[in-house]
């Protein structure tokens, strides 16, 4: 079989198409035919060493795939050699098959495409516990995200939707803008940190935002504290931007905030219910047709390179997705 491999951590230039043999999956998992893979910013930190659960090299990047199940290793219950699954892997997908844990897997309906599927679940599985589960958004808030054309923004505007608030989505370009704007977004903001306290003061009658998404971290960070509303969450995705900002404890004291973190893949080990809640949650929005995978790109395998740069590189809107067909 084919594989992007990793065999140094000096960053996406130093992957390599290679012909590996064809895995064997162990007690508990399942060997799944690749269809499709996303595309994450954090395949990028996994290329340099630089992500929280690191692989020993060399190893595939990618951490979700869509895919027919090839076959069962000992014990696996519940998953039927053909069946159609997404699969959230450490590490692996860049490759025409791949190991997953029988738990990691997930049966999707028919109406689901393979792209939809290796699209869907980082980005909105993240967007939703965070949004639902962390923050616990009510209809009727304000919501501020940052980043909003994104992998993880669009859906996090998308969620915001369906769970009744008002966005104000920020975004480097008008045309990143208007991506937000066509998937949902009330208000349409330049990223600017500068400009944000007072446009989001004024959009919200001087209260500020109830909840605020940031994967950004970095300048937003700061200006998003002063953005933010009396009893505010401030939910902390990632470092899109580059740096992790430092929280001055005292403007969590005088307003009253919550800096909440979310560490999506954690819940799989330590809190699989909550995950199997809010998927069952998003692919009955999905078969209404209230939430749908923007993929704004697709490669194929040999061109693995070039997808990881354009989501590194911020360049992508909506996901970016390598497909086996």
């Amino acid at each position: 079989m084919r594989a992007i491999v990793c065999r140094e951590l000096s960053g996406p230039a130093s992957l390599r198409l290679e012909e590996l043999a064809e895995p064997c999956p162990g007690p508990g998992q399942v060997r799944l035919r690749v269809r499709a893979c996303g595309v994450n910013f954090a395949d990028g930190l996994i290329t340099r060493g630089q992500y929280q659960k690191q692989p020993a090299l060399p190893f595939s990047p990618g951490f979700e795939i869509s895919g027919e199940v090839l076959a069962l290793g000992a014990g696996v219950k519940g998953i039927a050699r053909g069946d159609r699954v997404l699969a959230m892997t450490p590490c692996g997908g860049y490759a025409e098959q791949v190991i997953a844990d029988a738990q990691r897997c997930l049966r999707i309906p028919v109406e689901m495409s393979w792209q939809h599927a290796a699209a869907f679940p980082v980005v909105f599985g993240t967007s939703h516990i965070a949004l639902w589960h962390r923050a616990r958004l009510r209809a009727g808030e304000t919501l501020l995200v940052h980043g909003a054309s994104g992998g993880v923004g669009l859906t996090a505007v998308a969620i915001g939707k369906q769970l009744g608030a008002t966005v104000i989505a920020t975004a480097s370009s008008p045309e990143k803008r208007e991506v937000a704007r066509v998937h949902g977004a009330d208000y349409l903001l330049d990223s600017k940190p500068g400009d944000l306290r007072e446009q989001v003061k004024d959009l919200t009658a001087g209260r500020g935002a109830d909840v605020v998404y940031d994967p950004v971290g970095g300048d937003l960070f700061t200006a998003s504290l002063r953005s933010i509303a009396f009893e505010g969450r401030l939910l902390v995705i990632g470092f899109a931007g580059g740096s992790v900002p430092q929280i001055p404890a005292n403007h969590l004291l005088v307003k009253n905030v919550d800096v909440i973190g979310v560490n999506w893949p954690a819940y799989v080990e330590l809190n699989p219910g909550a995950m199997n809640e809010s998927f069952q949650t998003l692919i009955q929005w999905y078969l209404e047709g209230a939430i749908k995978p923007h993929v704004s790109a697709t490669y194929p395998l040999e061109e693995a390179c070039e997808a990881l740069d354009q989501v590194v590189s911020r360049k992508s809107t909506g996901k970016i997705v390598i497909t086996m067909d």
